[in-house]
């Protein structure tokens, strides 16, 4: 239930992503790659027999090394809509970060400022987050697909269409915390704490009977199991840790984050300032095993025998009365402990069955090719209802043979008619699409390496 928080490779250094990446490894939990990628080395265990593969894959609308070789390498991936401590901005790696190896990771260059969110994203409705969603559980089935959403008035009806969507976890962000990504300016009074986002988005969930289809995870600020327990009590499942993990690995927050002068050599990129990172996997292991002891303990005076029995229960909560500052006085905040009483207060377990075109009509039927690599040609026809087509075939082709896929042109499929939302999405290097007729959306050639050729129908005027 424990989870580093989502820390960009760039915003902090290569030696504390790794640190983060190998103790969740060891704890059988999973870390977070942040909107930054990942280098593709790190996707296969070590000679020493650890892993620093981060099992979530974090996505800002497709960018940033976002190629099917690295979905295909999650157990989750996380869409990042908004970011709790700078809401509206997002993280911004200055350029002076980006060095060469950040570049190449992120499919950028150097020097060049990067903001995730891009504030030109595709996503402007619950319907296009819904298609990328749909897209992410194509390119990998297996993964849970996560959306992030900040704390803010409203944040309960954004996440009860997200949960519409099909996705199988929310995270609430709060307003506290802020990695090496942005400069102070940005951090400092954006945003709501995560307690008034979680409780507004539990309470909405459990109205529309919603709740029972998506975890709840939320993050900001968390150090202690009080934080935890107040957390699980007004709805969430799991919990996200980033300020705290970074200072158990050595950060004696300075500040200078963005200013990449960090001088224990967790938020920088210098080199000479790298040498100077002195954390351990070890740190983080004990940290988490001693907060996961005392949440226990919390439990335990609480009556309750698991994290399950506290979701939710917002009755055991007590508003602090004698806290009596002069500008809060007439501040009711009983609506935050308000407790829903109908439908499912967590979540259920259940997920929905994926229906995809490549299952029905592309994969069976190339079988072969995707045994042994020999080469094939396929006629299909294709309706715009068919939303996501190559996604799930490219997903196997980097699964068996790997990031470089299959040779130019192994696999030809000419399509007839007119093409869904994601016609060929992170299309894997060796296919080639051909249609003949229109597509909703498309590009000519993916990052991954596949091509798309679109024409005209031959009666048409054009």
């Amino acid at each position: 239930r424990f989870f580093p928080g989502a820390m960009s490779f760039g915003s902090i250094s290569k030696e504390a992503h790794e640190a983060m990446a190998i103790a969740m490894n060891k704890l059988g939990g999973k870390s977070n790659t942040g909107e930054g990628g990942e280098d593709a080395e790190r996707f296969r265990p070590r000679e020493d027999g650890t892993s620093a593969r981060s099992a979530i894959k974090q996505v800002a609308s497709g960018r940033f090394g976002v190629t099917a070789e690295y979905l295909v390498n999650a157990d989750e991936i996380q869409i990042k809509v908004a970011q709790g401590a700078k809401p509206g901005e997002g993280g911004q790696l200055p350029g002076f970060k980006v060095n060469e190896v950040i570049a190449h990771t992120r499919h950028s260059i150097p020097g060049i400022s990067l903001i995730s969110p891009p504030p030109h994203h595709d996503i402007y409705s619950i319907e296009d987050l819904a298609q990328l969603i749909f897209d992410l559980k194509n390119v990998n089935p297996r993964a849970r697909i996560s959306v992030k959403l900040v704390s803010e008035s409203g944040v309960g009806t954004i996440a009860a269409g997200v949960a519409k969507a099909k996705a199988d976890m929310i995270v609430i962000s709060g307003c506290e915390g802020g990695t090496g990504a942005s400069p102070a300016s940005s951090i400092k009074h954006a945003g709501l704490p995560s307690e008034i986002g979680l409780s507004e988005t539990q309470q909405t969930l459990v109205l529309n009977n919603l709740r029972g289809q998506v975890t709840l995870q939320v993050d900001g600020q968390l150090k202690t199991g009080r934080d935890v327990i107040i957390q699980a009590l007004l709805g969430a499942e799991e919990f996200g840790f980033a300020t705290s993990a970074l200072i158990v690995l050595g950060c004696v927050m300075m500040r200078k984050c963005h200013e990449n002068s960090c001088p224990v050599g967790v938020a920088t990129q210098d080199p000479e300032l790298r040498k100077c990172f002195r954390g351990k996997p070890e740190y983080i292991i004990n940290f988490l095993r001693m907060l996961a002891q005392e949440v226990r303990e919390y439990l335990a005076q609480l009556g309750l025998r698991s994290i399950d029995e506290a979701v939710g229960r917002s009755d055991l909560l007590r508003m602090n009365r004698a806290i009596e500052f002069y500008k809060t006085r007439n501040l009711d905040f009983s609506n935050v402990f308000l407790r829903v009483p109908d439908g499912a207060v967590r979540y259920a377990g259940k997920k929905n069955p994926l229906e995809t075109f490549d299952r029905e009509f592309l994969i069976p039927k190339l079988r072969k090719t995707l045994k042994d690599g020999s080469p094939a040609e396929l006629n299909v026809e294709i309706r715009n209802v068919n939303r996501t087509a190559g996604t799930e075939l490219s997903s196997e082709t980097v699964r068996r043979f790997g990031a470089q896929g299959l040779p130019d042109d192994t696999i030809k499929v000419n399509f007839s008619g007119i093409a869904g939302q994601s016609f060929g999405a992170f299309l894997a290097r060796g296919i080639t699409f051909r249609l003949e007729g229109e597509a909703n959306d498309f590009v000519g050639k993916g990052i991954s390496g596949g091509k798309i050729i679109i024409r005209p129908p031959a009666d048409s005027p054009f």
